[in-house]
């Protein structure tokens, strides 16, 4: 995996690279498309390309007033849902307790062998730093999920790491991802145009209602379309002038 050069404060934002078909998103919970990743893609939907989402928990300690054993399957179904709005249409879950994820090799295997599964160009995760720019404390399992990602992309291609995969599941080996794109790093080196998708990214953020009524005393729809507008706006002017979702990428 090579190290981008981290942008600085207010540098140009490149636009994210065009040719591939596939990709895989690889996040902890649902929900965490949801801020921010899912306007761009919504545009790459609409320009035909595949996206497959994969959640290492179904986010069932989020809502303290819902007991996991029901919120789990409730938050599973939002996210369908909220996938669905985008035009996503495979929703996976690795079902690792939410709240308590351990980066480790056993995470590494089972997104690598998603990865081998799916066959995607370009990988999504989120920020795998400890903080969120410096300023909030990030949680373990982003952490822990956005390095296993880093980690899994070079792991899916190298057969002599996780070799039961190939034994057991008949995944062989898969080399093609190009890139892993880093949604909420305080250091982004690139942007997807927002416009398009940003409208059905309020909507598909929106279908979280029961987190999000849990989380916020606001009107839900206030709330999501302040929160992603102004994260769109906030570097438009890095990208043209245009709404974006920024991305730090590592290019393999």
């Amino acid at each position: 995996m090579t190290e981008p050069q981290t942008s600085a404060p207010h540098a140009h934002l490149t636009p994210m690279p065009e040719d591939w078909q596939r990709a895989l998103a690889v996040v902890a919970h649902p929900d965490d498309l949801e801020y921010g990743c899912s306007a761009a893609i919504a545009g790459w939907t609409d320009g035909g390309r595949e996206i497959a989402y994969l959640l290492a928990s179904r986010g069932e300690a989020g809502i303290d007033t819902v007991d996991p054993a029901t919120c789990g399957p409730l938050r599973e179904r939002e996210q369908q849902a909220s996938a669905a709005v985008v035009g996503v249409r495979t929703v996976e879950f690795l079902d690792h307790k939410d709240g308590v994820i351990e980066y480790g090799t056993a995470l590494r295997r089972d997104i690598a062998a998603a990865i081998r599964r799916h066959r995607p160009e370009l990988v999504i995760t989120l920020n795998h730093r400890d903080t969120w720019g410096g300023v909030a404390w990030n949680t373990p399992d982003h952490v822990a999920v956005g390095r296993a990602t880093l980690d899994a992309a070079s792991d899916a291609g190298n057969r002599w790491i996780f070799p039961e995969l190939i034994a057991e599941q008949g995944l062989e080996p898969w080399n093609g991802v190009r890139w892993v794109a880093v949604a909420g790093s305080a250091s982004p080196t690139h942007a997807a145009d927002a416009t398009a998708g940003l409208e059905r990214s309020v909507l598909s953020l929106l279908e979280h209602r029961t987190y999000i009524e849990a989380l916020t005393d606001e009107d839900p729809e206030t709330y999501c379309r302040t929160f992603l507008l102004g994260n769109a706006q906030s570097v438009a002017s890095r990208f043209g002038g245009r709404p974006a979702v920024p991305f730090e990428v590592f290019s393999r």
